[in-house]
C-alpha cells in the first residue's frame, strides 16, 4: 500500500468514526434543552428525567469525540505536513475560533450536569442552550475550512507557489468561502436530521415494546418534531448546495450525476453505474433537463461532462456517484418519514404511534448517518485529485514517511475499541429508561416535592 492510499485511509476512517460523534454531539444538547424547557414550562417530571438521560448520552458522546478530534488535529499535522505548512496560517483563524466554541461547550456541559437544583433554573437551562448553540457554532467553523479546501479564497500565492508561504491573507474572506454557506447549512441540518431520527427510531423500539410508556412518547415526539422538521428543510439546502457546486466545482457536479458528456437538458439520473472506459452510466432512471433544472434553475442549461476536463484532474466517478446516490436516497427516505409524520399529526392532533409508522421509524433511525457518511465521500472523493481545489493536489501534500499502514491499522483498531465502549454505555443508558410502572412513582414523588414546597413557604 502506498504512503498517498495509506494517508488517505486513515483520515477516512477517522473522519468516518469522529463525524458520527460530531453530529450527535451538535444535536442532542438541542433535544436535551428542549425538554427541560417543556418541564419548565409544564412542570412535568418526565421531561426532567428525559432532559437528564439525553445529558448523561451527550455527556459520554462528548467525551469520545473529544478524543477522536483531538486525533484527527494530530492526523493533519503528520499525514499531511506540506498542506498544514501552507494552509495552516489561512485557516488557522478558523480552527482557533473551533477550539474557543469546544471549550465553551465542555464548560457549559460540566455546568448543566452538575448544575440540576444548584443554581436557578433558568440559569441552568441558558447552560443547557449555550452547550447547544456552541456544539453548532463548532461544526460551522470545522466545516467553513472544508468549505475554504473546495473553493479556496482570502489569499494569493507567491512566488515561491504553495512550497512558500501565501500572500495577502484576509481571515474573514477565507472563512466565507464561496461555498461555506451551502456547506454549513447542509451539514448543520443533517445533524439535527440524523441526530433527531436517530433518537426518535430507538425510542420508537422501546415504546413498540412498553406501549404506555409515556417517557419513551415524549421522547419520540421530541425528536421527531426537531429531526423530521431538519430532513424536511434538508432537500431545499441540498438544492442550494448543487448550485454552488455546480457553479465552483463542475467536474464533482458531473461525477455525482454521472454525466460524461456536455450538454443541454442534461437528465437527472437515479441510480446507475458510471462506466468510466465507456464514458457512459447505465441502468439509470434518466428526466430529461432535471439535472440542468436542479443545477442552473433552467432545463436547458448546458452542463460540463467528465470528458471535457483532462483525465488526471477527473474524480473518481463510480465512488462520487454511487455514494451521491446513497446521501440522496437516505435524505428523500427521512423526508417522506417527516412528511407521513406531520400529515398524520395535522389531521388527529397528536404524533404517529401506529405499529407500521413504528416500523417505519425504525427502519429510518441509521439512514441520517449513513446519509451523512455518504455525504462526506462525496465531498472529499469528489474534490480528488486535489487536496486544496485547483491549488495543491493531495499527493503533493502527504509525508514522505514511510510505514504510514502501521498507523492506519492501529488507529482503526482504536476506533474498533471505541465504538465497543460507547455502544456498551449507551446500551446501559437506554436500559436504565423507566418502564411504565415506575413512571406513576416518579411523577407521585414529583407531587409531593412540590407539595412541601408549597408547605414550606406557607405563613
Amino acid at each position: 500500500m502506498s504512503n498517498l492510499l495509506a494517508a488517505r485511509w486513515q483520515m477516512a476512517v477517522s473522519l468516518g468514526f469522529h463525524i458520527l460523534f460530531a453530529v450527535v454531539g451538535i444535536a442532542l444538547p438541542f433535544l436535551m434543552v428542549v425538554a427541560e424547557a417543556l418541564w419548565m414550562r409544564t412542570k412535568d417530571p418526565l421531561y426532567r428525567v428525559l432532559a437528564q438521560r439525553w445529558a448523561r448520552g451527550a455527556a459520554i458522546l462528548f467525551a469520545v469525540g473529544a478524543v477522536s478530534g483531538t486525533v484527527l488535529s494530530f492526523e493533519l499535522g503528520l499525514l499531511w505536513p506540506h498542506f498544514m505548512k501552507f494552509a495552516g496560517p489561512i485557516v488557522g483563524v478558523g480552527f482557533a475560533l473551533e477550539g474557543f466554541a469546544f471549550f465553551t461547550e465542555a464548560i457549559f456541559l460540566g455546568i448543566y450536569i452538575y448544575g440540576w437544583d444548584r443554581i436557578p433554573a433558568f440559569a441552568h437551562w441558558l447552560a443547557g442552550a449555550i452547550v447547544a448553540a456552541s456544539g453548532a457554532l463548532s461544526g460551522i467553523l470545522v466545516v467553513s475550512v472544508n468549505a475554504w479546501m473546495n473553493t479556496p479564497a482570502g489569499f494569493v500565492i507567491g512566488a515561491g507557489g504553495t512550497s512558500a508561504p501565501a500572500e495577502s491573507i484576509h481571515p474573514l474572506a477565507t472563512f466565507l468561502a464561496p461555498a461555506m454557506l451551502a456547506e454549513t447549512l447542509h451539514m448543520t441540518l443533517a445533524a439535527y436530521a440524523a441526530t433527531g431520527l436517530l433518537v426518535a427510531g430507538i425510542h420508537a423500539a422501546l415504546l413498540g415494546r412498553d406501549r404506555s410508556n409515556l417517557f419513551h412518547r415524549r421522547a419520540m415526539a421530541i425528536s421527531l418534531v426537531v429531526g423530521g422538521a431538519a430532513a424536511l428543510l434538508q432537500p431545499a439546502s441540498g438544492h442550494y448546495a448543487a448550485h454552488v457546486v455546480a457553479t465552483t466545482q463542475k467536474p464533482k457536479l458531473a461525477a455525482m450525476e454521472g454525466q460524461f458528456r456536455t450538454q443541454t437538458w442534461a437528465p437527472l439520473r437515479i441510480g446507475g453505474l458510471p462506466d468510466p472506459e465507456a464514458g457512459e452510466t447505465r441502468y439509470a432512471l434518466e428526466i430529461p433537463g432535471g439535472l440542468s433544472l436542479l443545477s442552473y434553475n433552467d432545463p436547458r442549461a448546458e452542463v460540463v461532462g467528465l470528458e471535457d476536463f483532462p483525465a488526471d484532474v477527473r474524480p473518481p466517478v463510480r465512488v462520487v456517484h454511487l455514494a451521491f446516490q446513497v446521501m440522496v436516497a437516505c435524505g428523500m427516505a427521512m423526508a417522506a418519514l417527516a412528511a407521513w409524520a406531520g400529515v398524520s399529526a395535522w389531521r388527529a392532533r397528536a404524533l404517529p404511534d401506529g405499529p407500521w409508522f413504528l416500523r417505519a421509524a425504525i427502519a429510518a433511525a441509521p439512514l441520517g448517518m449513513i446519509a451523512i457518511e455518504a455525504g462526506w465521500t462525496v465531498t472529499e472523493v469528489g474534490r480528488q485529485p486535489w487536496i486544496i481545489q485547483g491549488v495543491m493536489r493531495t499527493a503533493d501534500a502527504v509525508t514522505p514517511v514511510a510505514g504510514l499502514w502501521v498507523s492506519l491499522v492501529s488507529y482503526t483498531a482504536l476506533y474498533v475499541a471505541l465504538g465497543v465502549v460507547v455502544a456498551f454505555l449507551l446500551g446501559l443508558q437506554f436500559r436504565a429508561s423507566p418502564l411504565a410502572s415506575e413512571i406513576a412513582s416518579i411523577e407521585g414523588a414529583a407531587a409531593s416535592g412540590a407539595e412541601s414546597n408549597r408547605e414550606g413557604v406557607r405563613p
